[in-house]
């Protein structure tokens, strides 16, 4: 409670004990004066004394401060439920319960909400001392807004920590970022050339959709066909449809799915929880030859745990940056399949898998065991990068070796 008690119920000057009716003279003199001055005199200065003793402190500097602290937190919804749970106040009985409840807020409340808070997040207190080995970190993860173009440069460095099961993206700029399908915003569609605002619509909503069965929906993610996304290609396109489906059946270097669609081997990883994060944008212009491209470049962060025989705690992650370029063709200049699109061109970069192994899975590197494959992989000979850094196009010529990630 925050009332200050009203003043009739604040203690008054120590003159309040003595009765009234006229000045007090020499007890010797007066007569029927039964009380000493000596000894009134006695009374009226130990009951000043009492009266100091019980009356309403302040708070210390310390209190006000884990008070005000606290006042905020609630301010912010950070408060745990039950916080305000118990009897309320207007349900106690009795004026002893009443009178309690006063000296309880004057009194004790400032002392009581430190304890409760430190009982409750013991982290408060500086140095860990009940050894729980938590804290919090040192700025808390907001949303980023949807990404509407390219980044000036890298995200900004991140305070270095393990990832967990609960907490798998610990220590990585992807805490920030959406979940799964909602960080694939579509920009507003418009008419282009001979394509009305429909058909772009159209066009947009089918790369989303492809997307989400390549790299998101849980059934690719555990080494099945993404149906969904195969469907969506229009079967004109022989060539794509039948390496894709060489690479899902039989991979190998020359035939090998991880370069449109994310996959980990069931029997060796599962998720780090049910959450991949998602950021990139999608375009779209006019083409050539009468058709608009819609330009895709999306990055997902995948975290990753080993089962089986070699289960552990640790959780790793796995960066993928795709880039595809779709085009919409328009049905009354070239024959395409309603429904369809057409994959004119398809990119990545993975960060953290095993190299030169060509087994149609990723394998994240284990700091506990190596990777995941079997064998382990060739060293790691190209050049190191930040999986993270969206600023620069996918170099169609850049280096074919495998590489070093800065940070997963």
């Amino acid at each position: 409670m925050s009332d200050r008690p009203s003043e009739e119920h604040r203690p008054g000057s120590g003159n309040e004990g003595r009765d009234g009716g006229g000045d007090q003279g020499d007890s010797s003199s007066e007569p029927g004066s039964s009380i000493p001055d000596e000894e009134w005199a006695k009374f009226v200065q130990d009951s000043e004394l009492a009266i100091r003793e019980t009356a309403p402190k302040e708070p210390s500097a310390r209190a006000r401060m884990v008070t005000e602290r606290l006042r905020q937190q609630e301010a912010r919804g950070e408060q745990p439920e039950g916080w305000r749970s118990g009897p309320a106040w207007q349900e106690m009985d009795g004026r002893g319960a009443r009178r309690k409840r006063w000296l309880w807020v004057f009194l004790g409340l400032p002392a009581v909400i430190a304890l409760a808070a430190v009982a409750m997040r013991p982290s408060l207190l500086p140095g860990d001392p009940f050894g729980t080995g938590e804290h919090e970190p040192a700025v808390a993860a907001s949303p980023l807004p949807a990404e509407t173009a390219a980044p000036t440069g890298a995200p900004a460095a991140v305070d270095p920590d393990t990832p967990t099961l609960a907490r798998p993206f610990a220590g990585s700029p992807a805490a920030q970022w959406a979940d799964g399908a909602a960080g694939i915003v579509l920009p507003k569609a418009k008419a282009v050339g001979s394509l009305s605002e429909a058909q772009v619509e159209q066009g947009l909503q089918r790369t989303r959709k492809l997307l989400i069965d390549a790299d998101l929906d849980p059934v690719t993610l555990r080494g099945g066909r993404p149906e969904t996304a195969l469907a969506l290609i229009d079967p004109q396109q022989k060539d794509l449809l039948g390496l894709l489906n060489t690479a899902l059946s039989k991979p190998d270097k020359e035939h090998d799915p991880l370069s449109m669609f994310s996959r980990f081997n069931p029997a060796e990883l599962r998720l780090a929880g049910p959450v991949v994060k998602t950021r990139g944008r999608m375009t779209f212009a006019a083409g050539e030859h009468a058709t608009v491209v819609v330009h895709a470049d999306y990055t997902f962060v995948y975290p990753v745990m080993r089962v089986g025989k070699d289960a552990t705690t640790e959780v790793k992650r796995t960066i993928v940056r795709r880039v595809l370029d779709i085009g919409l063709y328009d049905p009354a200049k070239y024959v395409v399949t309603p429904g369809k699109i057409s994959v004119k061109k398809y990119d990545e970069d993975i960060g953290n898998s095993a190299c030169d192994v060509y087994d149609g899975y990723l394998h994240p590197r284990f700091s506990t065991g190596g990777t995941t494959a079997e064998p382990t992989g060739a060293p790691a000979t190209g050049p190191t990068t930040d999986p993270y850094d969206r600023s620069k196009d996918l170099d169609e010529n850049r280096e074919e070796a495998c590489g070093v990630v800065s940070r997963t």
